[in-house]
């Protein structure tokens, strides 16, 4: 027979197929089966079958299936808070006693308990993460809020049962770490991973924090290029390769011309190229480079400035080769 935590993985799956494929069909009698089996917080982070079902009720359109499914997420946030509370008393309580503290009042003389009493601070603590500082900076602890709430959005973190409070103090750690004061680098910093955390866009970068996949050290010290969504990251890409072959076209030949004005130095002398960069059908598109400040733009060029432009041309050639032939009949002697 299937144990629980594999059961409850295969529903999982199921779902995760379902919302692959956009289909919500069979998604009641998936989610009455969870609604029915006794989850505990263990099993929602083993198995992140929140994360499944709260894909399932982004994507459903179906009444019924957003119902139930936020009345798992609500009743498994519960078992979260729970945990929360439990974790937090533990923490104001401080560890429990040692043994040797156990047995101090069972000693015949009482002179030797106050020698123990300062080693019961310095025992580890077991936390859910490592302990971080405590700090009594405004600043601080306003960003450590604002990351919290990032961390929250969406509630992704009840699918996975993550403690947003301890995960949001390590990131700020880290940059304060990194930086070293709360100045406008300090701020810029934190207000850049609030911003991406809370991006609808970009949801991956949220749930990996959130799982673990990217530690607090690593999100702390993270790039704008890094932290963007893939969606962005390929449009990047194709806008860079764009702009390396607009360089190159506009440096490898072109056509020298004074029919354009450079909106910078407002001169005429430019060098500009002609591409089919669209359909046959639409007009070609025209790239500009300034001979004298470098300056560079495109157009799509009409094709009544087209054919100007290649009047123009011809004519500056057939008056180039008249000059040349002038001048050659000049220098050529003449018969005696």
């Amino acid at each position: 027979m299937m144990g629980k935590e594999e059961e409850i993985a295969r529903i999982a799956r199921r779902l995760d197929k379902m919302v692959t494929k956009k289909s919500a069909e069979g998604a009641m009698d998936l989610l009455r089966e969870l609604k029915a089996m006794p989850v505990t917080l263990h099993l929602l982070q083993s198995t992140r079958v929140g994360m499944s079902v709260n894909a399932l009720r982004k994507q459903s359109s179906d009444e019924e299936v957003i119902a139930l499914a936020k009345s798992l997420i609500k009743s498994w946030k519960k078992l979260l808070d729970a945990s929360d509370a439990k974790a937090r008393e533990q923490r104001r309580a401080g560890p429990p006693p040692t043994s040797s503290s156990k047995e101090a009042p069972e000693a015949k003389d009482p002179s030797r308990k106050r020698p123990e009493l300062p080693r019961v601070p310095s025992a580890p603590r077991i936390t859910t993460f490592p302990p971080v500082p405590v700090t009594c900076d405004a600043v601080r602890n306003k960003c450590r809020e604002m990351l919290t709430a990032a961390l929250q959005t969406d509630h992704d973190h009840m699918a996975v049962g993550a403690d947003c409070e301890g995960l949001s103090a390590q990131i700020e750690e880290c940059i304060f770490r990194d930086v070293g004061n709360t100045d406008m680098k300090y701020k810029n910093r934190v207000r850049s991973r609030i911003s991406n955390l809370k991006d609808a866009k970009n949801p991956d970068l949220r749930r990996n924090v959130l799982c673990g996949v990217i530690t607090p050290q690593q999100i702390a010290v993270m790039t704008s290029e890094e932290m963007a969504s893939d969606e962005l990251k390929e449009i990047r890409k194709a806008m860079t390769k764009e702009a390396i072959r607009e360089h190159q076209m506009a440096r490898t030949g072109g056509t020298q011309t004074d029919l354009f004005t450079c909106g910078r130095c407002r001169r005429k002398n430019c060098t500009y190229t002609q591409v089919q960069t669209r359909s046959s059908d639409e007009p070609m598109t025209t790239f500009v480079v300034c001979n004298e400040c470098g300056n560079r733009w495109k157009f799509c060029c009409a094709p009544a400035l087209r054919r100007e432009m290649q009047v123009s041309d011809r004519v500056r050639s057939i008056a180039k080769d008249v000059a040349l032939a002038c001048k050659t009949s000049e220098t050529v002697p003449r018969p005696a």
